[in-house]
């Protein structure tokens, strides 16, 4: 695979690298032993909503806390 820039960068005083004309406003990091530094881009999104798995276990909970099967209380006093 041919690169698509190559330039050099250097660290700021806070130690900071700046990408030229980067497409994203985030991206990970993955630093390896040999020096070589991965960035994969990322994008953050709004979750669509909660799962219909977690929605049936939060319904299966309050049912068993209004029937009373609930575990007993756990003492926090010594904290």
């Amino acid at each position: 695979m041919e690169a698509m820039k190559d330039y050099v960068a250097h660290l700021d005083n806070k130690k900071r690298i700046t990408l030229r004309g980067a497409a994203y406003q985030y991206y990970n990091v993955k630093e390896y032993e040999n020096g070589c530094i991965i960035l994969e881009p990322r994008q953050l999104v709004v979750p669509e909503g909660i799962s219909a798995k977690t929605l049936s276990d939060m319904d299966r909970a309050v049912s068993n806390f209004k029937k009373g099967d609930i575990s007993p209380a756990i003492d926090l006093s010594d904290f």
